[in-house]
Parts: structure tokens; sequence; C-alpha cells
């Protein structure tokens, strides 16, 4: 959480530092269009001064701001003189014909504009207006009408607006992810731990936003799967205490007998052969009690071996090879090893795809460990109404001596001595296949190995 909410942190930072320089770049700007045409009418105010003091002019100042030409100025766009006598009359009774004596710059009309239109604004235009002081007297007011670059200013602040809308989604949606699924999981990241030390009392608690509905799920079936395990084996170890206890004083009897008549014929107690032979009946007698004793713990070994529940389903040929490949196509990528799944038609298989999952998992593991990491290949055929998937792999094969005992439990071939293993992947492999009614055989190959599974259609 604590490197979530930094990463949060960052992004706001650069949100705001990006945000700043938008700002000072647009009101940099602004003020640029500010100094242009600012700089505009200080020319044109420039050469309105220079006719001025020129001795060859005798034009008023009424001529000069008609004179004006605006070409090639891209702010400005008309500019006014209004005589500084017009505002007297204006305010000392003059009629209004009189007063309006002076020219607009910029058109040809020759037309008077009236007192109230020279300090009136236009739409679309801003203006600004110059006193002429002659002297210690004010002589007159130059208006110049000017426009700025709007659009440009617009698509700054249209800049500013979308980086704005733009930081404030990313913090939210950020925000969400942090409430949503982060925290979420944060609450239920440390229960694979604890169930690790054997701690199943804590039940998976799923957020109301269920984003990890599948992951919840399947935690929860794990921690069924180990809780009942764990019972199992108490149950399990219980019986085997039981069954100890129950065969050591079942063998003390006949394994009594044994000695007693053992000594017997040790220290010739018996003188004629007839007693002779009967001490050795009893004595083979008691020993084919022991050997039930020892077949009967045997027995109950392997049935706790073979302890496989196996659902009877089907499944689809083609969710069954994809599953493969989703799975171990990535780990052969990263060990260099060619991973090829050949063409198949999608067939409805009987049995439980999970343990038919498991089979394929003990034969892969089995070609990464003993195989030479060449070549990896499943392929597919039907043979007598049933679905034929061969895993193989390149490498050495086992001797034919020992192909036979391949799927029997705790063997180990000689190619498995310096591989750690405990000789029951393909023994539970096959069990799974017989319990699915299905099967599983090894062949030999010229440059590796083949073991086929045989699904019911």
């Amino acid at each position: 959480m604590k490197k979530y909410d930094g990463i949060m942190a960052a992004v706001l930072l650069l949100w705001l530092i990006i945000a700043v320089g938008v700002f000072y770049f647009t009101t940099g700007e602004n003020r640029k269009e500010d100094m242009n045409y600012k700089v505009e009418i200080n020319q044109i105010m420039t050469g309105l001064v220079n006719q001025t003091e020129s001795a060859a002019t005798g034009q008023s100042w009424e001529d000069r701001a008609a004179q004006v030409d605006l070409c090639g100025l891209q702010y400005v766009k008309s500019v006014s003189f209004l005589p500084a006598e017009t505002i007297s009359e204006q305010y000392t009774g003059a009629s209004e014909a009189e007063s309006d004596g002076f020219r607009q710059a910029g058109t040809d009309s020759e037309q008077p504009v009236r007192l109230h239109d020279f300090f009136r604004n236009h739409n679309g235009v801003h203006s600004v207006i110059y006193p002429i002081i002659s002297g210690e007297s004010v002589t007159g007011y130059v208006r110049f009408d000017y426009v700025t670059d709007a659009g440009s200013r617009r698509m700054l602040w249209a800049a500013m607006g979308g980086m704005l809308t733009v930081g404030l989604m990313t913090l939210i949606v950020l925000g969400y992810v942090r409430m949503k699924v982060i925290k979420p999981f944060h609450v239920i990241s440390n229960m694979p731990y604890e169930m690790a030390k054997g701690n199943l009392a804590v039940e998976p608690q799923e957020s109301k936003s269920r984003f990890f509905g599948k992951f919840v799920w399947g935690l929860g079936m794990l921690r069924d799967a180990l809780y009942d395990s764990k019972n199992k084996a108490l149950e399990l170890e219980k019986e085997k205490k039981l069954m100890i206890l129950s065969v050591s004083h079942d063998i003390k009897i006949p394994l009594s007998a044994i000695k007693l008549y053992a000594r017997a014929l040790r220290e010739g107690i018996c003188e004629s052969e007839a007693q002779r032979g009967d001490m050795a009946a009893q004595i083979e007698k008691h020993a084919g009690e022991i050997d039930e004793f020892v077949k009967k713990i045997v027995s109950t070994a392997s049935e706790e071996i073979i302890e496989i529940e196996v659902a009877d389903t089907e499944f689809y040929l083609r969710d069954y090879a994809n599953k493969i490949k989703e799975y171990y196509e990535p780990r052969c990528r990263l060990m260099m090893t060619q991973f090829h799944i050949g063409a198949y038609e999608n067939k409805l298989l009987k049995g439980d795809m999970d343990r038919a999952f498991e089979v394929v998992e003990n034969l892969m593991e089995n070609a990464f460990k003993y195989g030479d990491g060449r070549l990896i290949s499943l392929s597919f055929r039907e043979e007598d109404y049933c679905q034929i998937v061969e895993v193989f792999s390149t490498g050495t094969p086992v001797p034919n001596k020992e192909l036979p005992h391949l799927f029997d439990s705790f063997y180990r071939g000689s190619n498995a001595r310096d591989r750690s293993g405990n000789g029951l992947g393909l023994y539970i492999g096959r069990q799974i296949m017989l319990k699915m009614k299905g099967d599983i055989f090894a062949q030999r190959t010229q440059d590796g190995m083949k073991f086929c599974l045989v699904f019911r259609t």
C-alpha cells in the first residue's frame, strides 16, 4: 500500500508540475499578445507625433488620424481622433451638429461620429484612448481599436482545462483502484501465509466489488482441501497406530510359538522324527499367519496411497489442450525448450478434466527432469473409439527391462539416481486413468520417451 500511495503522490506531483508549466506558458503568451498590440499603437503614435513636430506638414490631427495606414498591422484595426473642444462644447450646451466635428480613420466615411460613440466599446474589439497634450493643455484624444489573438488564448485555456480534467480523472482512477482493488487484495494477501503455517480457521472475506471473486473462491477451496487433508491425515495416523498395536498383538502369539518350537528343535527335546515333523509344521503354520499379517499391512498401505477421488464428468479436448498450452508454453519458452501441440479434432471426453491435467503435469515434470530439453510435443489420434493423447519428450529412453515397472509405486528408473523424487508420479497417474476407465502406457522411441493417455469418448 505504501508503494502505491507513493506512486499516487508522484503522479499528483508530476501533474502539478505540468499544470504550473502550462499556466505560466499561457500567461506568458497573454503578456506577449499585450506587448504586440502596444508595439503597434506606439508605432502609430510615434508617427503622428513626428508629423506634428514636422514643419513641412499643415495637416490637422483629424486628417492625420484618418490617413493612418493600417495595412500590415495585425492588431490595430482603426484610429479615431476627438478634439478637446468638442467635449467642452458638449458640456456648454453646444448643438449636437457642432460637437461632432471629427472623423473615424480606417473607412472612407466622412460622416461625423457622435461623442458617446467615441467612448463606447464596440463588439469584438478592444479600445484604448490616449490624450494629446500640447504645452499644459489637452488638445484632443486618439482612440485605437484593436483585437487580440483570442483563438490562441482559447486554445491555451482549453489546454489548461484538458490538463485539469486528465489530472482529476487520473486521480479518480488511481483512488478507485486503491479502494476497490489494492486495499481488498491487501486484506486477503496474508491468507496463503497463514494457511502455510497451518492456520485454517480464517475464512477469506470477499469485498463488495468482487474483483477477486475467483481468487477468493479458489482460496476457500484450498482452505477446505487443506482442512480435509489435515483431518484425513489425523484419522490415518490414528488408524495406523491402532493397526500397528493390533498387528503387534496378533503377531506376538505366532511369533512366540515359532520361537518355542525353534528352541525345542535346537535343544533336541523332540527325540522322534514324527515329533520334529509336527514342530516344523507348527512353525510353518505360524509363519503363514505372520505372512498374512504382513500382506494386510502392505494392502492397507497401498490403499492409502491411491486414495484419489475422480469426478464422473465430461470435458472437451480443446479446453484440455488449451489449459496445457496456457500453463506450459511460457515455461518451455523460459527454459528454451521447443513446445509443440499438434492438430486435433475437438471431441467430448469422459472423465475428470482436473485429474486428467494432473496426469499431464506428472508427465511434463518428468520431461523437464529426465529429458534433454530440446523438444516436448503433444499429438492426438483416435483408436478403437478412444482418444489417444501422446506426450513425447526427447532424451535418453529407459532400458527395456525397466519399462514394465515404470508405473509401479515407489519405483524409480536407473536415470533417476541423481534427481529428487519418490517414484509415485506415474503410479498415481495410472491410478487416475484407471479410475476414469481409461489407461496410460509408455513407449520407447529412438530419441526419447512417449506416454500415451487413453480417454473414453
